[in-house]
């Protein structure tokens, strides 16, 4: 779970799905400025194979570090680094209501979003957690079907929560479905509860007070879920359990790098993409990136791959792929506009 690996990678909205590792505002009335060909490939590779490769990191860096002070950690220190950058090139006033807004986004995404995920990771491979998490635009739609004017479940959403739903049975199923290699259940439980809250973020921040500057608004929401974090893993006793001297080398450069390219380089990728780049084409990291996991999952860790998960993987997968794709045709051209405005995307990846 990253937004911006953090806040900013994905933001399914009510008429076109698109799956969330903050808060992308504010593109859908940008035009695509022209950009050389091999950037626009550098960038969709950077989102595709960092933000793949966060859930990985994760796993590495909570072998000697306590996860929840670990991801708080994370994000308390990208929050603080685009905050001072941001800061030092807008002057935009924030209010109470901003850092209000910010905080309960931060909550549901980084807390109980990217905690759920750190929680999850130490029973459910790095791979199948972001399987598990790639379903964010099933619980979007579901949420966003609830609201006013929101989406009508026809035949090609309703055949994608379907299929959604039944790749998440057939990795958490018995095992005299397919053999052995079904998700651990509590893991998965704590993994899905989590896809809840950051779909549940991502839905408030849409119609949320935020600052006019996404990259701020980002900041804010990175900096209150890093220290909300913080205090979760100090009150299970994270603090006590912590020691510096057993810290490996490999936690420590897993944590630098979700700090430097999970969420920092992943998420400026991600932000100059969606201003040269239609949302559409952007939103594909949503089905792309579970692949990349269970791939470096497997390749680097071992984890094991089975005919179960390459089932639930192309399964899942394509009920992304069906929501992320799909339009509504709204009647009216008031409506069309309405719709324009909500179709980039606005949340963070989970990871």
């Amino acid at each position: 779970m990253d937004k911006c690996n953090h806040v900013v990678g994905a933001k399914i909205v009510t008429t076109q799905v698109q799956a969330t590792n903050s808060t992308e505002r504010g593109h859908a009335g940008r035009s695509m400025a022209p950009a050389p060909r091999g950037r626009v490939i550098l960038a969709f590779a950077s989102v595709y194979l960092i933000w793949g490769s966060t859930y990985l990191a994760i796993r590495i860096a909570i072998e000697t570090l306590p996860p929840f002070l670990m991801a708080g950690t994370r994000f308390l220190v990208a929050g603080f680094m685009l905050y001072l950058v941001v800061r030092m090139r807008t002057a935009e006033g924030l209010t109470r209501v901003h850092w209000r807004s910010t905080a309960i986004v931060g909550a549901l995404l980084f807390l109980g979003g990217n905690g759920a995920l750190v929680m999850g990771e130490e029973r459910v491979p790095s791979g199948l957690a972001a399987l598990l998490l790639s379903i964010i635009p099933l619980w979007m739609v579901l949420l966003g079907s609830t609201e006013h004017k929101g989406v009508k479940l026809g035949p090609r959403v309703f055949a994608g929560l379907v299929l959604g739903l039944a790749g998440i049975a057939l990795l958490v199923g018995p095992s005299e479905l397919l053999g052995h290699g079904q998700v651990d259940p509590i893991g998965a439980a704590i993994l899905l509860v989590g896809s809840l809250s950051w779909a549940g973020g991502s839905v408030y921040s849409r119609r949320a007070a935020l600052p006019k500057s996404t990259l701020l608004a980002a900041s804010m929401e990175m900096l209150a879920g890093g220290a909300l974090l913080i205090a979760a893993g100090l009150a299970l006793g994270e603090g006590h359990s912590l020691d510096m001297t057993n810290v490996s080398l490999r936690s420590a450069l897993g944590l630098v790098y979700l700090i430097t390219f999970g969420s920092l380089l992943g998420f400026t990728s991600y932000n100059w993409l969606l201003t040269h780049s239609t949302p559409a084409r952007v939103s594909t990291y949503g089905y792309v990136n579970p692949v990349v996991a269970v791939f470096l999952g497997w390749i680097v860790a071992g984890e094991p791959v089975t005919l179960r998960t390459v089932l639930a993987t192309a399964v899942v997968v394509s009920a992304v792929a069906l929501i992320i794709t799909h339009r509504a045709r709204p009647a009216k051209v008031e409506e069309a506009k309405a719709l324009a405005e909500e179709e980039a995307p606005s949340i963070v990846p989970f990871d």
